[in-house]
């Protein structure tokens, strides 16, 4: 789903940055506005989190791979905008140290899995999960499919992003300039994926995280659920240390990635791939020109290929995190403190007894 460079257009580059810019800034802007400070570490670990969730890939029937975001549980738990500043820095700090999507696609690897997919995500949960109770049956489904509505509508933005690139970018004899993949292609290619692995593995993960969530940190809810059992405000300080466990796990289990032999759909690079294969009498010219626009990873595919790979994969999980944790969280300061205006103090709550269970947002509801 990391689009590499070479494979789009500049105008289309282009065209997807003039979409983020602008959305991540008024994502700035709210995330300033509406975050507390005790969430401030949440959103650096989230934005880690998903980083690691995307190191581990999946394999997909055909020799592909696919993986899993986190983006939709962000949106759910600490909001749409928030999502997209965690999502948008993790993905960025993919692509420089790592050379996992590229630089000059990263306004559309932005807009297919920081923006769409937790916006739509997060509309279908909040549409399913109406009047349920926040510790129900049912808001883990209307998790679950979130979570899995959200992967198809990236999976579907890439696929259209690459198949309309042989119409609109070729030469005069009608070879692609670009990505040579049309959309007879990369939808089914795409699609199936996500229908089949990476979009399960997004439901099930957002469903069983905001469960687990739900049970052992409801403080983090506060926020985006109206009403939460006993108890919550006082429950960050004795599952803090819950979550840096949570995040040691997903480093130690980021060699798994490795497991899944090939590439996903349409990430190769071009000496990877055969001309004649494609129907093609050579590579296309605007993908071989700008597929090395960047080429100043620290550690190009995570060390997959080197003589050390499981180290490699560790060592880059380590790097990751802390750097993707690190920067997430000095933008949140940045955005709630900047020069001249007063910090936020987080919002008050208003607690309810130990044994209230209280409707995250309307009427309450028989659970079904």
């Amino acid at each position: 789903m990391h689009i590499p460079d070479g494979y789009l257009s500049p105008e289309t580059c282009a065209a997807t940055l003039l979409i983020t810019v602008p959305s991540l800034a008024l994502a700035a802007r709210r995330v300033g506005e509406e975050i507390g400070t005790r969430q401030v570490p949440a959103l650096a670990l989230f934005s880690s989190s998903s980083f690691l969730i995307m190191m581990l890939n999946l394999p997909v029937p055909g020799g592909t791979t696919a993986h899993a975001v986190g983006a939709v549980i962000i949106g759910v738990v600490l909001g749409p905008w928030a999502a997209m500043i965690a999502v948008a820095v993790a993905l960025l700090f993919q692509a420089l140290l790592f050379d996992d999507g590229g630089i000059l696609t990263w306004g559309a690897n932005v807009l297919n899995m920081a923006i769409l997919m937790p916006i739509v995500g997060l509309a279908v949960y909040r549409l399913l999960s109406k009047g349920s109770m926040l510790n129900s049956r049912r808001r883990t489904l209307a998790a679950a499919l979130g979570g899995y509505t959200g992967m198809l509508a990236a999976a579907l933005a890439v696929a259209v992003e690459l198949g309309i690139q042989p119409a609109f970018f070729h030469s005069d004899d009608g070879t692609p300039l670009y990505s040579p993949y049309s959309l007879s292609q990369t939808l089914p290619a795409m699609l199936v994926a996500h229908l089949l692995v990476a979009g399960p593995a997004e439901a099930l993960l957002t469903g069983a995280l905001l469960t687990r969530i739900a049970r052992t940190r409801p403080s983090l809810l506060l926020r985006t659920h109206t009403g939460l059992i006993g108890g919550a405000a006082a429950d960050g300080a004795a599952r803090a240390a819950k979550a840096p466990r949570s995040i040691l796990a997903l480093i130690a289990l980021a060699p798994l990635g490795m497991l899944a032999k090939g590439t996903a759909f349409a990430e190769d690079a071009p000496e990877d791939l055969s001309p004649s294969d494609l129907g093609l009498n050579a590579l296309p010219s605007g993908m071989t020109r700008y597929a090395e626009f960047w080429n100043h990873a620290l550690l190009s595919g995570y060390g997959a290929d080197g003589p050390h790979p499981v180290l490699a994969y560790w060592g880059s999980a380590i790097l990751g995190t802390l750097t993707i944790g690190t920067l997430a969280m000095v933008i949140m300061r940045l955005v709630r403190h900047p020069a001249g205006r007063a910090p936020h103090s987080s919002p008050p709550h208003r607690p309810t007894g130990p044994n209230t269970a209280i409707v995250a947002s309307g009427p309450p509801a028989s659970d079904s």
